[in-house]
């Protein structure tokens, strides 16, 4: 009889032995599935599925490691294939064990792929602050694959900063290590992220293309068909349609598309629809471009996509504003300038966030200086202390310790200097933002104009609401000018009357009837004093292309602005069409005559008219020159 418990005892055991190697097995079974086919987007339902029973395996053999692993496939299938904010729950359980456990090689790549979600949401300063501790994790451990791969994702943040040639450099940093160490798919994506700075620098888009035809060749070797060749495939459409080959990018954009449906990837139908509409409005096909940029708008929404929805809201605000449809066309403006906002606060919040901690360890760098300086100065005066007993010594000393308090005073002034260049700076970027958006405010107010005019049927009411858009608008292309110039405070005349009389001609459809000329070097004048002329000018062209040219005649109008001494200013608007009659009453409201005699006055300045062959217009202003 007592020989029954225990062998009950051995075959329980047994039995519990072997249930516990049977899930092990079950559990590599599914890992190494999961490892196969996380990137197949045609098992995206069994790749939930699986890695939700790994994970009952892995808690149920109080596996942490496994655990993990579990947590970050689950997380990759919301992330790639379901709710994108899902993705982040799990990889923070991952994340949670990597750091009990000290596993700081799997918390890198964790890191590494919180990056991936972060950018996703476009919140850049979240995916900044992830792969650089990703990249600190890797340099701890002396992983130079991991090094490198950091290097190139830090330069595709810095491509959504517009800073390209600092992401330029990132992704030259990689490519050696890369080469060396035969990472052909990591080496892929670099090429990828510096192909998509090396086409916004400015320079050879051949340097582009050249790049990512370099990452579609080691993806091909690789064999790669999915997201990763897709992307290259897509960034390829856009330098095509940089360069202005056409077919060429809507061939790539709509094999992409097809993939992308063949393989399920709703997600990545996004960049397909918005780039076959840009490439359709960039040629003017705003009927054929308009479907394109709606689906990819409520694909957008749909998966929380978020990072080019400005850019689709901005190009059907374009659409509806080239086939007439204003009132569309304001409201997807509105929707555009305030997705745009949150998108330009993230940029800024980021660089905020990157000077900050730049300024920190500085700080802390600064400390560990003075407190090893003090140190060695401690050592320095005890020696002295005991050895010196003359009066050479103390001279000797007072002057090391002037030499100290000098260098001190040195390092003080170059961080005061330092600290007010990155002020000015600053000021600068907040001073072109100020222009931006009050070119951005009075664009509004100008399109409201538009559409209220519209709806009127008296044309004298018509005519002055068109004549205040173009004043709207006069003031609109000097603020444009100043946040796009290199110089701030100053705005070249010629390059402002050109873009001016574009506008009036466009506004009149007159481009094809009359021709405005700038007969004048450039010349650059301060924001209180090109205001003004601008008006001036803006209303003598309204003027001109409403009563000289009667009908269908043809003509010119030739505008001057010289500046004859530092003081004085000379201006000319000439047209050669049917000019004035002496004694005949005065056309129209009388407004812009008033409006220009006074703004004459307020430039201290007189004006005179001459009507032969047409009207000529002299002024002549006493103001102070630009800085």
């Amino acid at each position: 009889m007592t020989k029954t418990p225990t062998i009950l005892f051995v075959l329980f055991s047994t039995c519990f032995l072997y249930a516990q190697n049977s899930k092990k097995d079950q559990l590599e079974s599914h890992l190494n599935w999961l490892k196969k086919h996380v990137s197949i987007s045609k098992d995206s339902t069994n790749l939930k599925d699986t890695a939700y029973r790994a994970i009952m395996l892995s808690k149920a053999l109080k596996n942490d490691i496994t655990l993990a692993k579990s947590y970050r496939y689950l997380a990759e299938y919301h992330k790639e294939y379901a709710s994108l904010d899902s993705s982040l729950y799990y990889y923070k359980l991952a994340k949670n064990i990597y750091i009990d456990s000290n596993n700081n090689f799997e918390l890198a790549n964790t890191h590494f792929e919180l990056k991936k979600y972060f950018s996703a949401k476009a919140d850049y300063n979240e995916a900044k602050a992830n792969i650089y501790k990703a990249l600190e994790l890797y340099e701890s451990l002396n992983n130079k694959q991991g090094i490198a791969l950091c290097y190139a994702n830090i330069g595709d943040l810095l491509y959504y900063e517009n800073n390209y040639n600092e992401a330029i450099r990132y992704c030259n940093k990689a490519i050696p290590i890369q080469k060396a160490s035969d990472a052909k798919k990591d080496l892929a994506l670099t090429y990828q992220f510096k192909a998509k700075s090396e086409l916004f620098t400015g320079f050879n888009l051949e340097d582009a293309l050249e790049s990512i035809n370099a990452s579609i060749e080691l993806y091909n070797e690789l064999g790669e068909i999915g997201i990763p060749m897709m992307a290259s495939i897509n960034w390829r459409g856009n330098i095509y349609k940089y360069m202005e080959r056409y077919d060429d990018a809507i061939l790539d954009y709509e094999n992409n598309y097809a993939n992308s449906k063949a393989m399920g990837l709703e997600r990545y139908l996004i960049p397909s629809l918005g780039n076959l509409g840009h490439v359709n409005v960039m040629q003017g096909k705003y009927e054929e471009a308009l479907p394109y940029n709606l689906k990819a708008i409520d694909l957008i929404k749909k998966t929380g996509r978020t990072r080019n929805l400005w850019e689709n809201y901005m190009h059907v605000a374009e659409i509806y504003e080239s086939i007439g449809d204003h009132k569309k066309g304001l409201y997807y403006h509105q929707l555009y300038a305030s997705e745009l906002e949150a998108f330009k606060d993230n940029i800024i919040l980021s660089l905020e966030q990157e000077a900050q901690a730049k300024y920190e360890v500085g700080k802390k760098n600064a400390t560990i200086l003075f407190q090893d300086e003090k140190i060695n100065q401690q050592k320095r005066t005890k020696i002295l202390y005991i050895i010196l007993t003359s009066l050479l010594v103390i001279i000797v000393f007072g002057l090391l310790y002037y030499y100290v308090k000098r260098k001190k005073r040195n390092q003080q002034l170059l961080a005061l200097n330092n600290a007010l260049d990155k002020k000015n700076t600053q000021n600068e970027l907040l001073l072109k933002e100020i222009h931006h958006r009050v070119k951005n405010n009075l664009e509004l107010v100008k399109s409201l104009i538009a559409l209220q005019s519209a709806q009127l049927e008296d044309s004298a009411t018509k005519d002055a609401m068109i004549a205040s858009q173009n004043r709207v608008q006069s003031m609109g292309i000097i603020h444009q000018k100043l946040y796009q110039g290199e110089h701030l405070g100053s705005i070249d005349m010629k390059d402002y009357f050109i873009n001016l009389g574009d506008g009036i001609l466009d506004t009149f459809d007159a481009e094809n009837k009359v021709r405005i000329e700038c007969a004048m070097d450039q010349l650059e004048l301060d924001v209180d004093t090109a205001v003004p002329i601008g008006l001036i000018v803006n209303e003598l062209l309204t003027n001109a292309l409403k009563y000289a040219f009667p009908e269908d005649s043809k003509g010119k109008i030739e505008i001057s602005l010289i500046q004859s001494n530092s003081d004085t200013l000379k201006l000319k608007v000439i047209d050669n069409g049917i000019g004035k009659t002496i004694g005949a009453s005065p056309k129209g409201t009388g407004f812009g005559s008033q409006l220009i005699k006074l703004l004459t006055q307020q430039l201290n300045g007189n004006m005179q008219e001459q009507y032969t062959n047409g009207t000529s217009v002299y002024f002549e202003f006493k103001i102070k020159s630009a800085a």
